[in-house]
Order: structure tokens, then C-alpha cells, then sequence
């Protein structure tokens, strides 16, 4: 259910079109089959109701009933753990410890190369470069299974496949050499619960 201001129902999402974290998000939700309201936000003029229901005005903030929460990780371990089904996270510490660190390195070091291409002028095609660097230096990953470090679609996944989708429109080429790279979103794009998990905005992103 997507809306442009919150209604009624129990659990709602305050989200902008095309930020990478909130397409995150939404990919998780699409991937339990959840219901929702979807509150479109413009970052430079942030709702009054998402300012009083947290302080710092960001986005992803999930709204269910009585409870807010913000902070992107807090708001998918959250929903894995209220949604157990499918589960999004292995059953091993040690699994889950692996797949927390990638998204940590992910966050760190690919997040802010996007932002700076996002922004244009002169360090876009640096950072291009750079983020073609992180990506094909992390082909063992991709290779060692299915889905990125496991054999089951999981939190990890949800924030890799938005950047890996966003590819094309960001002009970083991976080539022949980032094949498995570009197969492993192929899989991911296919699935409905991804199609759900888009905006129109980021839809576009693709012919």
C-alpha cells in the first residue's frame, strides 16, 4: 500500500523515493510480504509528523502502532525478528556475525562513493572508479554462494542488491569481469518481492 501521508493502519514507512537505506528497508518488507503504508518524504522538506516521531528527522523510520524506530539496521533486524518468516538471517552466531560485518564494510565503503557520484561535478568519477574497485574486490563473496556470504536470501542482500541495481545510472561499468556480480542481481531482480520493493523513481533507473 503505498500513500503519500499516514493513515490508520498499524505499521507505516517513512521513506524518499531513491535513498539506497530505504530501498533497503522496503526490500525487506517486500521479502516478508508485509502490509504497510508508504510515506513518501522530500529530505530537503521532511514531514512535521515524521519530526515529532523522531528527533533527528531521518529516514528509513518505521512507525508500528506504538512503537518508532530509526536507524536502518534497527529497523530490519526489527522487522526480521516481528516477521519470522521468511527468516532474513542464518541461525549460527557466527554466520550472523559475517553477514553484519559485510554490511558494515558495505555501509562504510560503497555508501559514501554512491553520495559522492549522486552529487556530480569533478570527485563523481573518482568515486566511480572507487566504487568499481569495492565491488570487483569483493567478487569471492559473490562467488561463494547463492546469495551474498550465505545460500539463503538475507538482511545483507537487502542493502547489496539496491547498489547493485543502481549500477547503470551511476555510470560504474563493472565489465566482463564483474559477471557474477551482475548475475547475482539478475536472480534478485526477478523476484516479485523485489518489483514491490521499488519506487517509480527507481524503476526509472533501468530501461
Amino acid at each position: 500500500m503505498v500513500q503519500s501521508a499516514r493513515s490508520r493502519t498499524a505499521l507505516a514507512l517513512y521513506t524518499t523515493a531513491d535513498g539506497i537505506q530505504c530501498h533497503r528497508t522496503r526490500l525487506v518488507l517486500a521479502a516478508k510480504g508485509v502490509s504497510y503504508d508508504r510515506v513518501m518524504v522530500d529530505p530537503a522538506k521532511p514531514p512535521e509528523d515524521l519530526l515529532d516521531l523522531n528527533p533527528y528527522g531521518s529516514t528509513p523510520t518505521l512507525v508500528d502502532r506504538d512503537l518508532t524506530l530509526y536507524n536502518t539496521a534497527v529497523v530490519c533486524e526489527y522487522l526480521d525478528e516481528r516477521y519470522p518468516h521468511p527468516p532474513l538471517m542464518p541461525i549460527d552466531p557466527l554466520s550472523r556475525a559475517r553477514l553484519r560485518l559485510a554490511t558494515v564494510r558495505i555501509e562504510l565503503d560503497w555508501l559514501p562513493e554512491v553520495d559522492t557520484i549522486k552529487a556530480g561535478g569533478k570527485p563523481a568519477d573518482a568515486a566511480r572508479k572507487r566504487l568499481r574497485e569495492h565491488l570487483l574486490s569483493a567478487l569471492p563473496l559473490f562467488k561463494a554462494s547463492r546469495f551474498f556470504l550465505n545460500p539463503e536470501m538475507s538482511l545483507t542482500d537487502c542493502l547489496v542488491a539496491p547498489v547493485v541495481w543502481r549500477l547503470p545510472w551511476l555510470g560504474v561499468d563493472l565489465g566482463r569481469e564483474g559477471k557474477p556480480i551482475l548475475d547475482y542481481g539478475e536472480r534478485l531482480f526477478a523476484s516479485q518481492g523485489y518489483a514491490r520493493s521499488m519506487t517509480s523513481e527507481e524503476k526509472a533507473m533501468r530501461p
